[in-house]
């Protein structure tokens, strides 16, 4: 898991970085990496956040998926029951 929390926020980085370097050279802007790797650090930040609460918040996206699935059965039996009706 530590890894994965690396990997987050590294890979960001790097592509934004290399991209920054590889655009500076096509155009003739030596500096136009350093916008890009603070770009790629804060996805990275983004990352990591999104994986820290996926893992520490697991029981109420299960309720929450839970409550979603009760609510659709009932409102597809209340269907049901309209077209018999009718």
């Amino acid at each position: 898991m530590v890894m994965q929390f690396g990997i987050n926020m590294l890979v960001p980085i790097l592509a934004c970085t290399l991209f920054g370097a590889w655009l500076g050279e096509k155009v003739n802007v030596s500096w136009l990496a350093i916008p890009f790797f603070v770009m790629g650090a804060l996805a990275g930040m983004r990352n990591v956040f999104l994986f820290a609460r996926r893992i520490y918040q697991p029981k109420e996206h299960s309720k929450k998926e839970h409550s979603e699935n009760e609510y659709r059965n009932i409102k597809e039996k209340e269907y049901s029951d309209v077209k018999k009706t009718q």
